[in-house]
This record gives C-alpha cells, sequence and structure tokens, in this order.
C-alpha cells in the first residue's frame, strides 16, 4: 500500500482519541481554556453524563471574529507569545482541544470580545465549519458541545453509565477548582443538584476556605498548613493530620504551577512523608501546590497533560517530603482522634440494662479498696508482681516527683496522671479536661524516635555475610543498582558486580537480620525505576525499628506506679510525632472539660 496525506478530518479524529478520552476530558479542556482567558466565573452544566450536552460558560476576555475563526483550526493559539515550549504560563498550550472536539461532536462558540460591538457565533460539527454570524451575548464565552461522539459512534461503546461519566466530570472541575480558588464555579447538570463554589480570599485562608468546601469540613477542621521553600521552587498547601486517612490515594490532590497532575514522583514523595505516621493499607489526604520557574518543569509530555517532568526532581521531591515533615512534627500531637470529637461521638446516653445474672463483682471496671495517701511508697493498686523492669527504653521514672505538686502538673499539656484502667489506660488530668492515653502505643512511638535517632546518630550497623550472595538480573537492574552502590553502602547494603546480570551481596544491615537479599534488591531495583531515590530501603529498616519498638515497650496489661505514668506523659510530651504511634493509631484522646459538661447536661 502505497504512502499518502491522511484527509484533515481523519487526522483530527486520531488527534481527538488522544485529547478527548471522554466527556470529562471535554470539560477538563474548555474549563482550562476559560481559566487562561481570565474568568472570574465559570458555569458547567451537563446532560447524559456530558454524552448528550456539555455547556461551559465564562465571563473572561472573549475573542474577536478573527480570533474565533482561528480558534477551531489544528494547532492554532494564543497562549504562546513565541515558540518557546519552555516557557509555558498557561494551562492550555497546543491547539488541539477547540478541533479535535468539533471532529466528533457538534461544537457551538459564542463568544464577545470587548473591542467588538456584539458577539460572534461559530459552529462545527464533524469537522465541517460554518460561516461566522452576529450574536447576542454580553461578555465572555458560551461553548456547548452536544451528541459527543456522533461522528465516531465506536467510541460510545467504551464509555460508562451516566452516572459514572458525570461523577468523572464533577472530579475535573473539584481539582480544577481547588486550584484557581479566586474564581467562582457552578456546576449542574440533570445527575445532580447544582453546586456552587464562590471564589474565595487571596493567600492561604482563601486556599483553606476553598479547600474545605470541596473536601468537607472534617478535611478544614483537621488541616496542617505546608509551606517550604529553597532554590525557586516552593511547596505549599494544606495535608490533613494522620487519623484522618482514606483506604486509596484518591484524596491526594497535586499541582504543578496551577496545573491538576497525577505525577508518580509527587504521589512517592506523599507516602514517604507520611511512612511514619500511618499503617500500610491507608492514604494520606492532602493537597499541595507546587511553583517553580516554568523553564524548570517539562508539561508537553502527555496528551492530556496530566503528567509533567522536572528538570531537578531529587529537589522537587525533597522539598516535599521536607515541607510535609515538619508540619507533621510541628502538630505531631493534634490528630482527628485526639481531639476528643470521635470520642464524643461514641458516647451513647442510653442506658442498656444487665443481664439478670450479672455480678459486678467479677467486672474488670470493679472498685478497689480505698488508696492510701503516697507516704513514700507506691499505693498497692499499683503494685507489681514478679515484673520485670523495662527491657528497652522504660520511662525514667524519678521517685522526687511525689514531692512535686500535683498542681504544677495539670498545666503541663498531658496533665497529671491520676489512674490506670483496665491496666492499659492512663486518665491523667489538666487544667481543662482529662487526657486517656494507651501506654502501649505512646511507648510504642518513644522507643520508635529513639532508634531512629540511634540509626542517625550512629550509621547502620552492618553483618558481613560468610558466603557472599549472588543474585542475578537483567544488565538495566543491575546497572541501577550499581549506579546508587555508595548510597546504598550507607544503609549497610554492599554490593559489586559479579558479571554481566548479576550483582554480588557482602554485606546487609544488621537491624534485618537473616534476610532475603535477592528480593531485597529486585524491590529496591522496582522503585529505583519508579522514583530514582533508595528510600525503600530506609522505610525497610524503619519497619524493622518500629517491630523492635512494638515488642520492647510497655505491654498492655502491666500495671504501672503513678510515678512511672507521670514519667511516661512528660517523654510523650518531648516527643516528636507522639500524637499517634508508628502504626497510625492514636496514642492518646483529649476530652475537653466543657464537652463532657455537655455529656451530662450541664451546658
Amino acid at each position: 500500500m502505497p504512502v499518502r496525506q491522511l484527509p484533515e478530518q481523519v487526522v483530527n479524529r486520531i488527534a481527538a482519541g488522544e485529547v478527548v478520552e471522554r466527556p470529562a476530558s471535554v470539560v477538563k479542556e474548555l474549563v482550562e481554556n476559560a481559566i487562561d482567558a481570565g474568568a472570574s466565573r465559570i458555569d458547567v452544566f451537563t446532560d447524559g453524563g456530558g454524552r448528550r450536552r456539555i455547556g461551559i460558560t465564562d465571563d473572561g476576555g472573549g475573542m474577536t471574529a478573527k480570533d474565533l475563526s482561528l480558534a477551531v483550526e489544528r494547532h492554532a493559539t494564543s497562549k504562546l507569545d513565541d515558540e518557546d515550549l519552555l516557557q509555558i504560563r498557561t494551562l492550555g498550550f497546543r491547539g488541539e482541544a477547540l478541533p479535535s472536539i468539533g471532529s466528533v461532536a457538534r461544537l457551538s462558540i459564542t463568544t464577545r470580545h470587548a473591542s467588538e460591538p456584539h458577539a460572534w457565533a461559530l459552529s462545527v460539527e464533524g469537522g465541517d465549519k460554518s460561516e461566522i454570524m452576529p450574536a447576542a451575548l454580553a461578555h465572555g464565552t458560551r461553548v456547548e458541545v452536544n451528541d459527543l461522539f456522533y461522528a465516531t459512534p465506536a467510541r460510545l461503546k467504551f464509555l460508562k453509565t451516566d452516572r459514572t461519566e458525570a461523577e468523572a466530570i464533577r472530579e475535573v472541575v473539584r481539582r480544577l477548582a481547588m486550584a484557581r480558588p479566586d474564581i467562582a464555579f457552578t456546576l449542574a447538570g440533570e445527575e445532580r443538584a447544582p453546586v456552587t463554589w464562590a471564589a474565595a480570599l487571596p493567600g492561604a485562608a482563601g486556599r483553606l476556605t476553598r479547600l474545605g468546601d470541596i473536601l468537607g469540613a472534617e478535611f478544614r477542621s483537621h488541616a496542617i498548613e505546608i509551606h517550604a521553600e529553597r532554590e525557586g521552587v516552593v511547596v505549599a498547601g494544606y495535608a490533613a493530620a494522620p487519623a484522618l486517612t482514606k483506604a486509596n490515594a484518591l484524596g491526594q490532590y497535586l499541582f504543578v504551577n496551577g496545573r491538576p497532575v497525577r505525577d508518580k514522583l509527587i504521589l512517592g514523595a506523599v507516602r514517604a512523608a507520611y511512612s511514619d505516621y500511618l499503617p500500610r493499607d491507608r492514604h494520606p489526604v492532602v493537597a499541595l501546590f507546587v511553583t517553580l520557574d516554568p523553564r524548570e518543569v517539562d508539561a508537553n509530555v502527555h496528551p492530556a497533560k496530566t503528567e509533567v517532568r522536572f528538570r531537578n526532581a531529587g529537589l522537587v521531591r525533597a522539598l516535599i517530603v521536607h515541607g510535609l515533615k515538619e508540619g507533621l512534627a510541628r502538630e505531631g500531637r493534634r490528630t482527628a482522634a485526639n481531639s476528643g470529637g470521635s470520642a464524643l461521638s461514641s458516647f451513647r446516653p442510653a442506658f442498656t440494662p444487665r443481664p439478670a445474672s450479672w455480678d459486678w463483682r467479677q467486672s474488670p471496671s470493679a472498685p478497689t479498696p480505698p488508696l492510701p495517701s503516697f507516704d513514700g511508697a507506691a499505693a498497692p493498686v499499683f503494685a507489681e508482681r514478679a515484673q520485670a523492669a523495662f527491657d528497652v527504653g522504660a520511662p525514667s521514672a524519678d521517685v522526687r516527683i511525689e514531692t512535686q505538686p500535683i498542681g504544677d502538673l495539670v498545666d503541663r499539656p498531658l496533665g497529671a496522671a491520676r489512674t490506670q484502667i483496665h491496666e492499659n489506660y492512663i486518665v491523667s488530668q489538666t487544667r481543662d479536661g482529662l487526657v486517656i492515653v494507651d501506654q502501649h502505643a505512646a511507648h510504642e512511638r518513644i522507643v520508635y524516635e529513639r532508634l531512629k535517632a540511634s540509626l542517625a546518630a550512629n550509621g547502620v550497623q552492618r553483618q558481613i555475610l560468610l558466603i557472599p550472595e549472588i543474585v542475578e538480573m537483567d544488565e538495566g537492574t543491575v546497572e541501577r543498582l550499581l549506579a546508587r552502590g555508595d548510597e546504598l553502602a550507607s544503609f549497610g547494603l554492599a554490593i559489586e558486580s559479579f558479571g554481566p546480570g548479576a550483582v554480588a551481596v557482602r554485606e546487609t544491615p544488621s537491624l534485618l537480620g537473616k534476610t532475603n537479599a535477592g528480593g531485597l534488591l529486585r524491590d529496591l531495583a522496582e522503585h529505583m525505576a519508579e522514583w530514582d531515590e533508595a528510600l525503600p530501603l530506609e522505610r525497610r529498616l524503619m519497619h524493622v525499628a518500629a517491630t523492635m519498638a512494638c515488642h520492647g515497650s510497655v505491654r498492655a496489661g502491666r500495671r504501672l506506679k503513678p510515678e512511672e505514668m507521670n514519667a511516661l506523659l512528660r517523654e510523650m510530651e518531648e516527643t516528636p510525632n507522639s500524637g499517634q504511634c508508628n502504626h497510625g493509631r492514636p496514642t492518646y484522646v483529649e476530652l475537653k472539660l466543657a464537652d463532657v459538661e455537655k455529656l451530662f447536661g450541664r451546658r
């Protein structure tokens, strides 16, 4: 078959296959055009999940008749001042969206520029452009897309239900609304009740208001402000406290120079920053905005512009991890569970009758005999029976604490220990409420932070293998590992080349004990290919440290002396991230006196 030039309509439909994947793709392109036009208000209406109709109205700058005629031609755009694709400061720049949409649907555009005496209208159906006609419109632009994919019926088979497509459109508008809190958005359609996000004030307060409107009041009340800056790169936004999580990564909203993206590097950085706070099956909720010189990021690497490539990816990743960790450490003791709101919601002011055979004396909560005052010895209720001292990182109990007035301790953040219940929970009194502490989870975090500090101070101890382990892999994987050999050695893993397609492992981290070096190297290689970082090995060491902390901390069921309980509370106050254990569970819950009084009808 001879080579031939494809007709213009076929070329446009091929391009539409890349740009117009589904109705949500159309909404994304048109809303981005409205944002680039300087709109302060954008209204989105859909019908049939966007399949039957999509309408976008904005109050932006509009277009002249000449610009309107060119706008529906391929590769015609007003967003590039010159031919430099490294100076992109707008959301769109390729000039493919309108001709691509017009080639597969019935497209009509009505627009008015401030310099024109009236509006102009133009329609494109299946790639056929009509003449420009005068029209009525006060200002801005109105774009309507009807019968999407009518010119390519085969594409309709790949669309999902109207409700699913409508939800995808909603998600697209939500992300764009997060990126531009200064613009008012309205989203309406037969599949949903209309929702409006009013324009917010500039600055961090306005951004949090918009994020709270979209992500909900729960995110707003537990959001931690994030800000980090280095070498012209700024990372700002908000991250939810560790106790507010999701079962997937859909709650992570990432933006680069105002453009919503799904970037593996940024997602990996978020996962690394939260690695000390969350279980493996939970994901944080964050909204991060990365701002940098357009020359330092390439947005022209994906047809839908949902992926970007950084010139200095390591700097961006390190800055995100640093910013998140600094914010989480700053608010280390504040989590959604610590606030007491979730605890108060669990209370039920209803009385459940006891069985007739109930014997209160058999209850684990049965009261003990009256306690004698502390006269130099611990009260009998706190006495231990044949229990050894703490083996790893015990709270440093100080008998002098008995001479310290209780009034001084209640002013401390975690208050003064009053009692221990169910041999696992410490109840302490603060000046304006009470605190319930999970002794095992609290001490687990303390020991874990000690082990991390020890690793940072003394380095990773190595163990030399009597017989080096030979691991066979493909040559590309071997090259990636050997290129990071020095960094791996800093974590206690010494490797060297063993001919083509093989690596010899001579030393492994002692913390890992007897380990499968082959499996470890393959995991590292996979993560290096994705993130180009050696953090997975560090995470594996931290996981071992977490396991040691779990087994070496105060066990549930152990009775503590009063001075031990107070010493544990004081160490919690000095330990970073003490609001939750390294498995992501809260270590304590604080109840304000006002909330307790509400439970009993005193307020």
